[in-house]
């Protein structure tokens, strides 16, 4: 099926050469050069890697803390009982709570927040309510792999992290990352920067069973916006920005 698309949209994507590859820099320029919303579009980067993700050993899934942020406040709720729970609502988490919490996602599927996190000790009401097939399918369910199942000593610090822009990245189905960087107000040195940390948590976390060609391709774009090729050789050696 052909996607037609208006004139706004037409005139951004003319702006951009498809028959070649932009560097970084000139990625990030591009989409906010094309970015033609009322709002404050997100920019995001999409990644076509080499894997197969039909096998365990070849899934893609960790944690990036981007250095301007995303842009986006972040609603947070833990799951949590005891002295845990007195830490995350000192921590500043959103909502707080246990088997209140768990009841009301379980009979009203409520997912009004963007992470959840839990202590240990949680995950066992959490499976038993079957909380993995409401919240696992919206990227939501607490797992260690994402850094968001925590001791109670770690709730102020992994809380502070989500806050200044820590986000999650895994493969879908097809093999594919779609990661939001930032805001389209974000300055060209702030998107490059966000982009630089990303590419170098997906290098780092290159699974044991991929082979070949690691990251296959790189797109750049905005909400709405036409995508941008970027050199996926120059993304990988970009300058990761000291932490």
């Amino acid at each position: 099926m052909t996607v037609r698309h208006g004139k706004k949209y037409q005139s951004a994507a003319s702006k951009i050469d498809r028959s070649r590859d932009y560097s970084p820099d000139e990625a990030v320029q591009l989409v906010k050069d094309t970015s033609y919303t009322n709002f404050d579009a997100t920019v995001e980067a999409h990644l076509r890697l080499g894997i197969d993700p039909r096998h365990a050993d070849q899934q893609v899934r960790a944690t990036v803390t981007l250095p301007h942020g995303t842009g986006k406040s972040v609603r947070v709720l833990v799951f949590a009982k005891g002295d845990a729970e007195r830490i995350a609502r000192e921590a500043g988490a959103d909502y707080v709570g246990n088997n209140d919490l768990i009841q009301r996602i379980a009979k009203e599927e409520w997912v009004d927040f963007d992470v959840a996190i839990a202590t240990p000790d949680m995950m066992g009401d959490l499976g038993k309510a079957g909380l993995g097939k409401i919240l696992g399918r919206r990227g939501l369910m607490p797992n260690p792999k994402s850094g968001t199942v925590v001791q109670a000593a770690d709730l102020p610090r992994v809380l502070g992290e989500v806050r200044r822009g820590k986000v999650e990245f895994r493969n879908d189905k097809t093999g594919l990352l779609h990661v939001v960087l930032g805001k389209v107000s974000f300055g060209p040195d702030q998107i490059r920067d966000n982009f630089a940390a990303l590419m170098d948590a997906v290098k780092v976390n290159k699974p044991s069973g991929a082979k070949g060609v690691y990251i296959r391709s790189v797109t750049l774009t905005s909400t709405m916006g036409p995508g941008v090729p970027v050199d996926a050789t120059a993304a990988q050696n970009m300058d990761v920005p000291a932490s």
